[in-house]
């Protein structure tokens, strides 16, 4: 067995622990990472891209029967499924370099293509090195969660990690789980012509505004996705092409693909994290605010330190670490600047404090709610893309705390508001920007806008104009 003594040891070679190692190498440190699955992990691989890729092609489908109402008539589209699943894996191919081995090789960082655990404080094995470092980072990400269904493990179903390689095209998807990844999927099969049925146990997108949400899921049932919540699975049998899913309240569901999308669960089995010492919890490891471990040595970032389980935040975990690790900056996580996106046609993007969460922080009293909804947008009218809307919710001293967005480019507009919530900026900044008409971006300038209405147009506005024009 090799032994390696470095200044930064990463195992996981995810989107967090490949932003670290890229970083810490090119700054001069001495990185290595261990990686024994592929490279780029989850988002790459089974996640992001991939996903991005099937709503492309999901989107183009839907989009080739025109649009009656502006003239536009076409014929449905003749989807070959294997064709859409081989776009999907060149995708995949076509970024994979980005993520290679070799490239970071380049970079200066010794990847080792291993498993690897801690098998003491500061220690780190794999089959074949063994690793002492100044500092560690665990980026080990998460995997797909199985809930405990009866009979779900003797019948063949997809996670996340699989379905996209799968070229058969379901003639009834079944998905566990309204959840994100849950609705992206029944959009996207839906719209390639696939018959598809989404059953939450409890809400729909419950995550999210309930509002935005509500517009959302009606807009899937207009394009044929069937939609049960609140309502348990209780049994699963059957074969593949015949999944029989039983119902809490009775119901019977025949499938003949099933997709279990029920949310997310750290990757933390194998780490030897007890004979390191580290904490952990269901959630993932625990950390503080800097993602420190109680060995303040040992760092963990992404999705298996239990937080927002998204590829950016991923991201913004390993600046905040290398600041902590290179620097001594005592750099520190900020959860309220979290934005998330529903790549679904619309998008629904957020960023911040939604309605409820608020006002439990503030109170009632405290917040002000602005809704701008698309059927007052200029470009939704002319687009006919009007299921949509704009909410901010700001305290009533001005301060922005939160927007949720349902639009065809929500992820696009949702960065604005990020900005102005991480800088700190009164609703007034938003309001006054020149916006460019026309754009779904003006909604956003409409809602905070509409936070000065009651005052502008007020009784006592209009005897100070009237006394002014006197003068």
């Amino acid at each position: 067995m090799e032994s390696i003594s470095t200044d930064i040891c990463v195992i996981g070679g995810g989107s967090g622990g490949l932003s670290v190692a890229a970083g810490a190498a090119q700054m001069g440190a001495r990185v290595v990472l261990f990686e024994g699955g592929r490279m780029g992990g989850d988002c790459l691989n089974s996640g992001c891209v991939p996903s991005k890729a099937l709503l492309a092609a999901a989107k183009a489908a839907h989009h080739a029967h025109g649009n009656q109402a502006m003239g536009i008539t076409g014929a449905a589209p003749a989807v070959d499924f294997a064709a859409v699943k081989r776009h999907v894996a060149k995708v995949i191919a076509t970024i994979a370099p980005h993520d290679s081995v070799e490239r970071f090789t380049g970079l200066g960082v010794r990847v080792i293509e291993e498993h690897a655990s801690f098998a003491g404080p500061r220690l780190v094995r794999s089959a074949s090195f063994e690793v002492r470092a100044k500092y560690f980072v665990i980026a080990t990400g998460s995997t797909a969660a199985v809930p405990p269904i009866p009979g779900l493990d003797s019948v063949p179903y997809h996670t996340n990690e699989t379905i996209f390689e799968d070229s058969d095209k379901p003639a009834h998807l079944a998905i566990i789980g309204g959840g994100p990844i849950g609705i992206e999927m029944a959009q996207a099969h839906a719209r390639l012509g696939c018959r598809v049925t989404v059953i939450e146990a409890f809400t729909i997108l419950g995550r999210d505004d309930p509002d935005a949400a509500a517009i959302l899921k009606s807009r899937l049932v207009d394009e044929g996705v069937e939609m049960i919540e609140g309502v348990g699975v209780k049994a699963v049998s059957g074969s593949a092409g015949a999944i029989l899913l039983k119902l809490a309240d009775g119901r019977e569901i025949s499938a003949s693909t099933l997709l279990v999308a029920a949310g997310r669960r750290p990757s933390i089995e194998g780490l030897g994290l007890e004979e390191a010492g580290i904490r952990s919890r269901p959630s993932g490891i625990v950390t503080d605010r800097r993602l420190r471990t109680n060995d303040k040595r040992v760092f963990a970032i992404g999705d298996v330190a239990g937080r927002a389980q998204f590829t950016h935040i991923a991201g913004y975990h390993a600046g905040i670490v290398i600041r902590n690790m290179l620097f001594r900056l005592p750099a520190r996580i900020d959860d309220s600047l979290t934005p998330w996106v529903t790549y679904t046609d619309p998008e629904m993007a957020h960023v911040g404090l939604g309605e409820s969460a608020a006002t439990e922080v503030w109170g009632k009293a405290n917040i002000r709610v602005q809704t701008a909804p698309l059927s007052g947008n200029d470009r939704a009218i002319a687009e006919r893309r009007t299921e949509g809307m704009v909410k901010v919710v700001a305290h009533r001293n001005g301060r922005i705390l939160g927007a949720t967005i349902l639009a065809p480019q929500a992820g696009e507009m949702i960065l604005a508001w990020s900005l102005a919530i991480a800088s700190r900026r009164k609703i007034a900044s938003m309001a006054g920007t020149i916006a460019p008409y026309p754009t779904f971006g003006d909604a956003s300038k409409r809602a905070a806008g509409q936070f000065f209405t009651e005052a502008l147009f007020s009784q006592r506005t209009r005897r100070i104009v009237r006394l002014l024009l006197k003068l």
